[in-house]
């Protein structure tokens, strides 16, 4: 018989990292569970050589001799490409007439900690009461309400508990006594002549099942609801911020608790302000007179109107800070700056008099500011 290729059962290269096989085993546990799939054989059987692959590969002292000889068998000395599987003890059967082992050391409990049945408890666990999925939940914010923060109202289709098997996936939410081990847990197998124990594929060692899947939700434990809720977005968000609401996501399979809510902002543009992380940003006119003269001017900011002052000479594309009227942070309590840069505006020239008096200014105040500029 061919030895088994656990790599290509999990889908994996031969040097997955340990991560990757542990996510490639949960997928692929959680489709053929027993469990989801009653009276499934071939799920059943499937499942078991999932669970056999991950045994192995899980384990760096297995996975290294399984890369080494080729198969489980072959750990015992057949060496790779043995054609010898037998584990040795042929022709012998290490119990007595009522079943028990002899000696203080039962050869049952040896080869089954050896040859561990895939369907252990502890592999199990990992397909049951797992944690739900979160869910993304997009939502456009204008720029005001960005900067203030609000309180709304959203619809959320998520996978809820089911109320008809109190996510159980079984009718009634119960269990049963295994009919394959009858509730021991244990089954024996017999290889040749030599008979051991080992954990009850069905139930996994537990010595229950559960009972039929629940007509409500087929098994799942959960059903798809659309639910209303209320979010609060605080203030500061930007783009692409994301707004976690605990324990609003999916329900977990089997009684898992719930996922997470996150809610992604996309925030509308200002015709006025733009943003650079904290830091507001905009452009406020002046005029001649009082970009040379100096002033103090009204500029708009999330707060209201503030007075900046203009100081005398000042040029045109000149920038100047207002301390904490920027966008609050996410990450703290505090606010970034808002800048202002100004522009000079030239006024419309209609008259000669208005002309005569700049050609009056440019006597008074000869310049050129262009005399540094040289090729």
């Amino acid at each position: 018989m061919e030895p088994k290729d656990y790599y290509k059962i999990l889908g994996v290269d031969r040097d997955a990292p340990i991560g990757e096989i542990k996510k490639a085993y949960k997928k692929l546990a959680r489709k053929h569970h027993p469990d989801l799939n009653p009276g499934d054989r071939t799920a059943e059987t499937r499942f078991k050589e999932i669970s056999e692959a991950y045994e192995v590969l899980s384990d760096p002292q297995k996975r290294d001799k399984y890369d080494r000889f080729g198969s489980v068998s072959d750990f015992m000395g057949g060496g790779a490409g043995s054609s010898q599987r037998s584990y040795g003890f042929e022709g012998f059967d290490f119990t007595d007439a009522a079943g028990t082992p002899f000696g203080s050391t039962s050869f049952r409990d040896i080869f089954s900690e050896i040859f561990r049945n895939p369907f252990d408890r502890t592999d199990t666990a990992e397909v049951q009461g797992e944690r739900g999925d979160d869910i993304q939940y997009a939502m456009n914010v204008s720029f005001e309400d960005a900067m203030k923060g609000l309180a709304t109202r959203i619809e959320v289709t998520r996978l809820v508990q089911c109320e008809t098997c109190g996510g159980a996936g079984s009718k009634g939410g119960g269990e049963r006594p295994c009919s394959l081990c009858q509730g021991s847990g244990k089954v024996n197998i017999q290889k040749g002549h030599m008979r051991f124990a080992t954990a009850c594929s069905r139930c996994g060692g537990r010595g229950k099942e559960r009972a039929a899947a629940c007509s409500e939700c087929r098994g799942d434990g959960r059903r798809e609801a659309v639910e209303p809720l209320r979010v609060r977005i605080p203030p500061g968000v930007d783009n692409g911020s994301k707004v976690r609401i605990q324990g609003k996501g999916h329900a977990g399979r089997h009684g898992g608790p719930y996922g997470d809510l996150f809610i992604i902002t996309n925030v509308a543009p200002h015709p006025f302000f733009s943003r650079e992380g904290d830091n507001l940003y905009c452009t406020i006119p002046i005029t001649i007179t009082e970009a040379a003269l100096g002033t103090k001017i009204e500029v708009p900011t999330l707060d209201g109107m503030a007075t900046m002052k203009i100081p005398p000479g000042t040029q045109s594309g000149q920038r100047f800070r207002l301390r904490e009227r920027g966008a609050r942070s996410l990450r703290s309590n505090l606010r970034g700056d808002q800048f202002v840069e100004v522009r000079v505006v030239l006024p419309q020239i209609k008259d000669e008099r208005s002309k005569e008096i700049l050609r009056e200014l440019a006597r008074l105040n000869p310049m050129n500011p262009r005399e540094n500029i040289r090729l």
